[in-house]
């Protein structure tokens, strides 16, 4: 796990890890799409992605998944990545919910519990954000303060990035509608229906937000179908695998 180093979590259950951007072959990031990185348009996105993907790869291991291969990368129709068992893998352990930020050449990675949605998000200490770019992120009263103190903008923004992946939402959700005290490290958030815990500190000359909020109920895959179908099928006749058991037993 070279390059990989783990961070301290101010959320219980949840673990970080970073590692600086490296210029990654493909064949060497299992949990990478070649048509995803394909589209990329610059060698700086390529390599961001790839550092991502990899760290994920390495995270999970260190987190106890050591089969990579029956895993792969979903994106919802908001672009929002999750992890799944390909199918055809039988598998329905409980796999942990997943957010890759990176930024001033360094990549995080955030796992989660299964039964929570989170979002991580960082930006270096010495990055400022233009004061004329302050009512894309903001607006009334949030607007105002962030006139005032304009030091917290990067704060402020790392924070909205963080809450808009936790909702699984991206830039589809408009950072003004997201407000958040800003002079508060911890802050509990209404959006929807979700009430988001928001943590926000820095480390290694970064700012970092993490949001999370508690998962809604999964759809069910076919494989999920196919499975209780046959536990059901199985229950309902103490006998259906006798057949299978008797082959077995004359060859």
């Amino acid at each position: 796990m070279t390059g990989m180093t783990e961070l301290s979590s101010p959320v219980p259950g949840v673990r970080l890890f970073a590692s600086p951007v490296h210029a990654h072959a493909l064949a060497d990031v299992p949990l990478a799409d070649a048509g995803e990185v394909a589209t990329f348009a610059t060698e700086k996105r390529r390599n961001e992605h790839l550092t991502g993907r990899w760290l994920l790869g390495q995270a999970l291991m260190a987190h106890g998944e050591r089969d990579l291969s029956a895993l792969e990368v979903l994106r919802s129709e908001q672009r929002a990545p999750s992890l799944a068992f390909i199918q055809g893998a039988w598998r329905r352990t409980p796999l942990p919910s997943i957010s890759i930020a990176h930024s001033g050449g360094r990549a995080v990675v955030a796992l989660g519990p299964a039964g929570r949605c989170i979002g991580i998000d960082l930006e270096p200490l010495e990055r400022a954000l233009a004061q004329n770019a302050f009512d894309l992120i903001a607006k009334g009263e949030e607007l105002e303060q962030l006139r005032l103190h304009p030091e917290q903008a990067m704060r402020l923004w790392t924070g909205k990035e963080a809450v808009q992946k936790a909702m699984g939402l991206g830039m589809h959700l408009n950072p003004r509608d997201i407000q958040i005290p800003i002079d508060n490290n911890r802050s509990q958030i209404p959006i929807e229906k979700s009430k988001i815990q928001l943590e926000y500190w820095t480390d290694e000359e970064y700012h970092f937000s993490l949001a999370s909020r508690p998962k809604p109920v999964p759809e069910r895959t076919p494989e999920d179908v196919l499975l209780d179908q046959t536990k059901a099928a199985m229950n309902a006749n103490p006998d259906w695998g006798v057949g299978c058991n008797t082959q077995r037993n004359a060859r």
